[in-house]
């Protein structure tokens, strides 16, 4: 494997220990461009090896108090299924369709990310999160059922983790603070990303050996991202990760586009 190859692996690992996302951002496009995998096939392996790589950054994140269990089970248990149905559709779009999308979505939440934090709003039924540091926070469990059900089938069409539209509504919407919904991402990716590797497996044909190879160059890097993201300030880490969609969904366009 190539030295462009290890250094991409573990570009995937930080940004998803820093982020809680963006892995299959960069892997997605190193398997298709550096490695010439047939996309479909690209979109499946992308899953597979974000799945695994988010799964041990999740345990990092956990063991400092930044997992919330339970939205990470509402939302996986909503986003698996969303996930599943949508890599079942996306076995059958055009792949143009489908990058061309995910770089508009991106271009949703970076906007979404770097305004201004709206005022805490007051809504019906609300739970109150357990609070490890003192600062609780209220969740709103059918905006998270909703989201988990529509970020699930943008995650299985274009063959994302989908943590670049998880963060943004844990943060904005579900009220966490940034590091929890960084954590929290994480724990949902993990899942979603293994349903949606799931519906597409048998559907294409899958390098196994490189998929090992890259999701363990990966891991690497996620245990690096993680430190990174436990000593970073919580404001920076946000103007940080939307900037950083406003480039990478320019750069798909301009690829597919042009």
């Amino acid at each position: 494997m190539s030295i462009t190859v290890i250094i991409a692996g573990l570009v995937t690992g930080m940004l998803l220990g820093v982020f809680g996302s963006g892995g299959s951002i960069i892997t997605l496009p190193a398997l298709i461009y550096l490695l010439d995998t047939e996309p479909k096939a690209a979109i499946a392996m992308s899953l597979g090896i974000v799945a695994i790589t988010a799964t041990l950054a999740a345990v990092q994140h956990w063991r400092r108090g930044n997992v919330n269990l339970r939205v990470t089970a509402v939302f996986g248990l909503f986003g698996v299924v969303g996930t599943y149905a949508g890599a079942r559709l996306g076995v059958i779009t055009p792949v143009v369709v489908q990058l061309v999308v995910f770089a508009l979505v991106m271009y949703a939440a970076a906007w979404r990310m770097l305004r201004p934090q709206p005022q805490p709003r007051s809504v019906g039924a609300m739970a109150v999160a357990d609070c490890p540091d003192g600062h609780c926070e209220e969740l709103e469990y059918a905006h998270i059922a909703l989201h988990g059900i529509g970020v699930g089938i943008l995650t299985g069409v274009v063959g994302v983790g989908g943590g670049f539209l998880i963060v943004p509504a844990l943060v904005l919407l579900s009220g966490l603070s940034m590091k929890r919904a960084v954590g929290t991402s994480l724990a949902i990716v993990a899942v979603k990303s293994f349903a949606g590797f799931a519906g597409y497996a048998g559907a294409v044909a899958i390098d196994y050996d490189t998929m090992a190879a890259f999701t363990l160059i990966a891991i690497a890097g996620s245990v690096a991202g993680g430190h990174l993201a436990h000593r970073l300030p919580a404001d920076r880490l946000k103007r940080g990760f939307g900037g950083f969609l406003v480039l990478v969904a320019s750069y798909i366009l301009i690829k597919q586009l042009l």
